[in-house]
């Protein structure tokens, strides 16, 4: 009995690692095309402003590759959501779509995991690589570690996973209207309350080159992960501003009792520190204030679901390459 062949749609965003991508598309073709029948797989590559030139000649291969150029370098977690949106509105014969690195971290032998995991669940949620064993520095582990603290320190959440992971046909229309998809992709997924699930995989090494994601990068791309929980966010700075207000009351009634029923005190310190007090309870004020305006602000902007934003950063101009 012939199994039934899955069709398989790889996303993954370039930026002057074409290198690296062909590497991709070959472990890609030998690991599935010429051993994994029942899968069909073809690639999506968002190539986000790249300056280095894609020269189509230098990939010999059968697997269906389809170039898509946006005009400028918007970043990474922008150019998955504008691929997830291309996806959407101009593909329908497909089973899965795979959101990947193109840089060899994301190891393309375990898509099958993903995919498996899915199936599973009868393709009811998404389902992410958390890793397992990872290759970086130890920098990078701990400045990895202390992000993960923040994050569910701010927002109550854990994110423990990336962008490799494994989107049901049918999830698919659901997460591209989402607005937050367009500053972080987990993390929209986990506020949205998206059905998600995950898998233990290791992380790969980078193919070729070095990383385009310096020091700068990394900050961003973990603050823009925690703008997604705003509205949470700013009910936690109300809190802690009311659990500072309350302390620095009690430590006014502190000072004045010591003032007036106690010998301890020394002239002229009470009146100077309850004016620290208050300078700091201004300030808690202060900050309480600006972020509830802007929560207010970003509220009262009601924006209509919008899965056809990607075509306005789509170059027109640049003809889209199908590789085969």
């Amino acid at each position: 009995m012939n199994q039934e062949i899955k069709k398989i749609i790889c996303l993954t965003p370039i930026y002057n690692d074409w290198e690296s991508f062909s590497i991709l598309v070959k472990k890609i073709e030998k690991e599935y095309l010429l051993q994994q029948k029942q899968y069909l797989i073809q690639i999506v590559a968002i190539n986000d402003g790249s300056i280095e030139e894609f020269e189509k000649e230098t990939f010999n291969t059968t697997t269906t590759i389809e170039l898509v150029n946006l005009k400028v370098n918007v970043g990474h977690q922008r150019a998955i959501a504008i691929g997830l949106q291309y996806i959407n509105d101009t593909k329908t014969d497909f089973d899965f779509v795979i959101v990947l690195d193109s840089d060899g971290e994301d190891n393309p032998e375990d898509i099958l995991h993903l995919v498996a995991k899915c199936e599973s669940l009868n393709s009811s949620k998404i389902i992410f690589a958390q890793r397992k064993k990872r290759q970086e520095s130890v920098l990078f582990k701990t400045g990895y570690f202390f992000y993960k603290y923040l994050f569910y320190s701010l927002t109550g959440q854990k994110i423990n996973f990336g962008n490799f992971s494994c989107i049901p046909k049918k999830l698919l229309k659901r997460i591209v209207v989402q607005d937050n998809l367009w500053n972080h992709y987990s993390g929209s997924i986990i506020q949205s309350k998206t059905p998600y699930d995950r898998v233990l995989l290791n992380r790969g090494k980078r193919y070729a080159g070095e990383s385009k994601m310096n020091f700068t990068s990394l900050v961003l791309h973990g603050l823009s992960s925690i703008s997604v929980y705003f509205d949470f966010l700013s009910v936690r700075i109300l809190k802690l501003s009311l659990f500072g207000v309350f302390v620095c009351f009690l430590s006014v009634m502190s000072v004045l009792y010591i003032k007036f029923f106690t010998d301890s005190s020394i002239p002229g310190w009470a009146s100077n520190l309850i004016l620290i007090i208050f300078s700091i309870i201004l300030q808690f004020s202060s900050v309480t204030l600006i972020v509830l305006l802007m929560q207010l602000s970003s509220r009262k902007n009601i924006n209509p679901p919008n899965s056809k934003k990607y075509k306005d950063f789509i170059d027109n101009s640049l003809e889209n390459c199908n590789i085969k």
